[in-house]
């Protein structure tokens, strides 16, 4: 999932510059589709970070990428 959340966040910068905003629906095709996933998701964005709505994708490539980080560390 992290690997997703990085390409889109990266592929709506470079369409629409660093400005762009996105909810966590941004990384569904289809919001159906994997019920538990998007939970899962709208937890990481709601409860865990509290995020709005709508954010700036170079600020959740940021927290994406520095979880990422953490989780590497020994």
């Amino acid at each position: 999932m992290q690997r997703k959340i990085i390409e889109i966040c990266d592929r709506k910068i470079a369409q629409k510059g660093p400005s762009v905003g996105v909810s966590f629906y941004a990384f569904f095709a289809n919001r159906n589709d994997d019920p538990e996933l998007l939970m899962e998701a709208a937890e990481w964005w709601i409860r865990t970070h509290r995020l709005d709505h709508f954010e700036k994708a170079t600020k959740i490539r940021a927290l994406v990428v520095a979880q990422g980080d953490e989780a590497e560390q020994p």
